[in-house]
């Protein structure tokens, strides 16, 4: 099996080579109801509090039901293998150099108080533009909170599907998530960042999981390679 989900998974990365953006139409069948001329293709207005719309698909994907690029947190550029070793702003927990509230994870007592990626550190910033970034954690639960959330396939690609209470839908694959140079758990949960750093462990970032019927906030070592999902202001 493994050796199954790695094929799939170098094909379609090799396939998607060069997918900066996410979808360019609409693709999930919103139409009108997603606000016609006032809400720009690719993005889906879920009726949230906030207002905010939620792309179509993953940062790298062109359709939905792609998984698209994975990503370390506050990198703009996948990468082969995703550990320490390779990680942008620090060589191990306790030697971070950007993004650290906590002098004992700091490289030689560093500190930022920086919580929240910078706009050149966000990869939906950087790659899409236009106002996109990555959502931070409340953003994330927002979603959670105001949508209702149904576990499905689409194109053989499962995923979790949240619709608004304006019908509008996003769909959100289970891509997995990389650890080194594996790809762990594909088909199976998704794993996407917030913008938003882990203050008590500044080693760690809250993400979204979706997993196994369930999601929810959590969070992880930046060196993972993970799902981007981005937002923006209408």
């Amino acid at each position: 099996m493994k050796h199954t989900l790695r094929t799939i998974f170098v094909a379609a990365m090799a396939m998607m080579t060069g997918a900066f953006a996410g979808c360019n139409k609409d693709d999930n069948n919103n139409g009108a109801a997603n606000g016609g001329g006032n809400v720009p293709d690719g993005w889906v207005d879920l009726a949230l509090p906030s207002g905010l719309l939620w792309a179509e698909c993953n940062v790298g994907a062109t359709v939905p039901e792609e998984y698209g690029d994975y990503f370390a947190w506050g990198e703009i550029q996948p990468k082969s293998v995703y550990d320490w070793n390779t990680y942008a702003y620090g060589s191990t927990y306790n030697q971070l150099t950007k993004y650290c509230s906590n002098s004992n994870f700091g490289l030689n007592g560093f500190t930022d108080n920086l919580t929240i990626l910078e706009p050149s550190n966000d990869v939906a910033t950087v790659l899409l533009g236009n106002g996109a970034r990555i959502p931070t954690k409340d953003e994330w639960d927002e979603l959670l909170n105001n949508t209702t959330v149904e576990w499905t396939t689409v194109d053989v690609m499962f995923g979790c599907k949240c619709t608004g209470s304006n019908g509008n839908t996003i769909f959100l694959p289970a891509a997995g998530c990389r650890n080194g140079s594996e790809i762990n758990e594909f088909g199976r949960c998704g794993n996407y960042w917030s913008a938003t750093l882990y203050l008590t462990y500044p080693s760690e970032a809250w993400y979204f999981l979706i997993y196994g019927g369930f999601q929810y906030s959590d969070y992880c070592s930046r060196f993972y390679g993970q799902s981007v999902r981005a937002v923006r202001a209408r």
